[in-house]
């Protein structure tokens, strides 16, 4: 069963080596990242999510730009925010940074608050519906006439689009709106870590919400990881990672997302609360990493072969792709890169003609 294996690019001031302690070394910059993305390539990962934030770190669509021509394999998950900019320009943008990487994009749609407004949920993700739905009509090369809540548009694409139409959608949340939403529009469901139970639900319940609108999707898992050559050294990195972060800090890095108290984050909350004394919430996956971080937060944790069967467990139940990370990124995605991914049948996800 083959998957894309995917790392990740720390674009958000999401780097350390003890978590929460801020690594001048380690804070998002053209250099830092591009170090990441280049090693990811050299290391044979299928793809490299960068990550959107308005606060924290660099922007996702101008790094892609930078370092699309250096890449001569790997494809980029580039986030994007529906609302964030006009759909017409968001769709040249993308269609040009598709063209600098040889058709290699891939697109991770974001749905929250806009920097400076907070909007309600059910609007929220009306918008994100509607945009999404004009921007693949514009990079699929269509005539655009609509007249929506959120865009009200009639024009011609632009002359640059994707050869193979559209890249695909990425787009995960566990509100009943947001798996709405990914029925409805998205090519890849994805999903931050949970339980092989948890997750076994959610993918049951998404496959049936997909069907209902005529389509089928794919799976993603979206998880950091600790390997090393026993469990006992895992658990020992796991423990020396969260060795100097306090409460305070933790709190503070958790409130500076603009997704804070959504339902996905609720849930890692929950598996934080529910974990045993050590953090972990069943064999091998740690929720450690959560007390300092608002999206995903927990950790597959363990020897090769633990890690290995973990995410072979995990590609059971309905995963088509896994998008990795590791801190620091670097060092953790060469570790998993020598240690796992040799022993992972993947490739980039392939998907059937519009």
């Amino acid at each position: 069963m083959s998957c894309e294996v995917s790392w990740f690019a720390a674009l958000c001031d999401d780097d350390y080596e003890f978590l929460g302690v801020a690594d001048a070394a380690l804070q998002s910059s053209w250099e830092h990242c591009r170090g990441i993305a280049l090693a990811a390539e050299e290391a044979g990962y299928d793809n490299l999510l960068l990550p959107s934030g308005y606060t924290m770190g660099i922007d996702s669509i101008a790094f892609a730009a930078g370092i699309a021509p250096l890449l001569r394999r790997m494809r980029l998950l580039v986030a994007v925010r529906m609302g964030e900019m006009w759909p017409p320009q968001l769709a040249r943008q993308l269609a040009t940074i598709d063209q600098m990487l040889g058709g290699r994009l891939t697109i991770n749609i974001i749905s929250s608050d806009l920097p400076g407004q907070t909007l309600e949920s059910a609007p929220r993700y009306r918008r994100t519906l509607e945009i999404m739905r004009v921007l693949r009509d514009l990079l699929d090369g269509k005539h655009v006439s609509h007249h929506g809540e959120f865009a009200d548009l009639d024009l011609d694409p632009p002359r640059l689009s994707p050869a193979g139409g559209s890249p695909p959608f990425y787009f995960g949340g566990l509100s009943d709106a947001a798996r709405e939403v990914a029925a409805q529009a998205a090519d890849v469901y994805l999903m931050w870590p949970d339980t092989l139970e948890g997750v076994s639900a959610v993918v049951a319940d998404m496959r049936e919400r997909a069907a209902r609108h005529g389509r089928e999707l794919k799976f993603g898992y979206r998880s950091h990881v600790i390997v090393r050559a026993s469990e006992e050294e895992a658990r020992a990195a796991a423990r020396r990672l969260i060795s100097r972060l306090d409460v305070e800090t933790g709190e503070r890095i958790r409130r500076r997302s603009l997704d804070t108290t959504s339902a996905g984050t609720m849930r890692q909350n929950e598996l934080r609360d529910t974990a045993d004394d050590e953090g972990y919430a069943e064999p091998n996956l740690w929720t450690g990493i959560g007390r300092a971080r608002s999206g995903a937060g927990a950790a597959i944790v363990g020897d090769p072969d633990q890690v290995l069967a973990k995410l072979q467990a995990y590609a059971a139940l309905g995963m088509d792709a896994f998008i990795l990370s590791g801190y620091p990124h670097a060092a953790e995605g060469d570790l998993f890169a020598r240690h796992v991914l040799p022993r992972l049948d993947h490739a980039p996800l392939a998907f059937a003609p519009a």
